[in-house]
């Protein structure tokens, strides 16, 4: 009551609380200092390491991709010998790393999917081996698997000259899968074409269904008519061009298979490693997605009549996305990044190849280093962001 009268007699109004007590001005000062301290640290980082180099005689830059890499390399997807440049060595190592990572992505997703459903299946014999495959593979250190797949299992298989011959056109052995390569004709861009109609073809057809699903409640069967569309018109367009296609069979030279498509051990080794290593994650994933979803919705589907295969398809599994996919992208991740044990068996993958031997021929460990950093960081970034699109498109809307 003092300081009131005192104040109003003088006239002048009372002191307002200091900036540094506001928490929003100490917030934007906290931050303004902790990424002044981010900068400066990453620029005495760089300027050490530069000077470092230099005082050395150790050479920088990234000319040395132009360099010719004199080696050769078992696996590439692009065209590659030991003549051509260490940017190219970079091609094949990221190449090979994003097949084997596509490869586990899908395969884990599909068995992951139906061990996660299989571990909550009335059936008690199913249910329990679920749940010892979830238990055991994941406790497993991934590394041992893919030992395990590599030396015990593939290593293990006859050699060429003994191959266990598939079909008549397919050899597996210790060196690997053989398998007839396709080659196209001319006339085969008509299929191409045929293809990419039943593509657009099924994508209408699915829109339509749902815009008369809504406005009639009658379901339409899009996935027997779609997969129908997409076998059948690339079919009729190959034989109304004239089956413009070959197939160039594996045959056995000397000591080793020649021609057709060779899927080196590595290659099986790892992607079967990390696919079931993956799955075994994602099925629990499924299993408590599923179990989030309220048991009112399944009994009310079963009141009207829906049978299990629709009532898990339709109700449960999409109210079960919302919780599946933030995990389901975290396992995504980690696959890549756990491609990268590949150059323990020997796979040629960005590390093994571009890391590994070129680091080790070139000497310039700063740029490699980086550039192998940034390659996963970007995979990564894009893998989540694909992800959030999908995440917010299958979102439940509040209506």
């Amino acid at each position: 009551m003092k300081t009131e009268t005192i104040t109003q007699a003088n006239g002048s109004k009372p002191a307002g609380p200091k900036p540094w007590y506001d928490p929003r001005v100490r917030s934007i000062f906290f931050q303004i200092v902790a990424i002044a301290l981010v900068f400066w640290g990453g620029w005495t980082l760089v300027d050490n390491t530069l000077s470092n180099m230099e005082s050395r005689g150790i050479s920088t830059g990234f000319g040395f991709l132009e360099e010719s890499a004199g080696f050769g390399i078992i696996m590439s997807l692009v065209p590659y010998d030991a003549t051509m440049s260490y940017g190219r060595t970079f091609l094949v190592g990221l190449t090979n790393t994003l097949l084997v990572s596509a490869m586990g992505v899908v395969a884990a997703t599909i068995l992951g999917f139906i061990i996660g459903v299989a571990r909550l299946s009335s059936n008690w014999l199913v249910a329990k081996l679920a749940l010892v495959y979830v238990e055991v593979i994941r406790n497993i250190p991934l590394l041992l698997q893919i030992f395990f797949w590599y030396f015990a299992v593939l290593a293990a298989l006859p050699s060429p000259r003994q191959s266990v011959e598939v079909g008549g056109s397919a050899f597996l052995n210790n060196r690997g899968l053989y398998v007839p390569d396709p080659v196209t004709q001319d006339g085969f861009g008509l299929v191409w074409g045929a293809i990419a109609v039943a593509i657009a073809a099924v994508i209408g057809l699915r829109i339509w269904a749902k815009k008369r699903q809504l406005a009639t409640g009658k379901i339409f069967p899009t996935f027997k008519v779609g997969v129908s569309i997409l076998v059948l018109l690339p079919v009729l367009a190959y034989f109304v061009a004239g089956s413009p296609l070959e197939w160039d069979v594996p045959a056995l030279k000397g000591f080793n298979f020649r021609g057709g498509i060779t899927i080196i051990p590595e290659l099986a080794a790892l992607w079967l490693a990390l696919s079931l290593y993956t799955a075994s994650f994602i099925a629990e994933i499924v299993r408590s997605g599923i179990l989030s979803v309220s048991k009112g919705q399944t009994e009310a589907s079963k009141a009207l009549g829906l049978p299990n295969s629709l009532t898990l398809r339709l109700v449960v599994i999409p109210q079960a996305m919302r919780v599946i996919i933030p995990p389901l992208t975290s396992q995504y991740l980690n696959l890549v990044k756990n491609s990268s044990l590949a150059t323990a068996i020997g796979y040629p993958d960005l590390v093994a190849v571009f890391m590994g031997t070129t680091l080790n021929q070139t000497g310039q460990a700063v740029e490699v280093v980086a550039i192998t950093m940034a390659v996963y960081l970007t995979i990564s970034l894009l893998i989540s962001l694909f992800m959030n699109i999908y995440n917010r498109a299958v979102a439940i809307k509040e209506r």
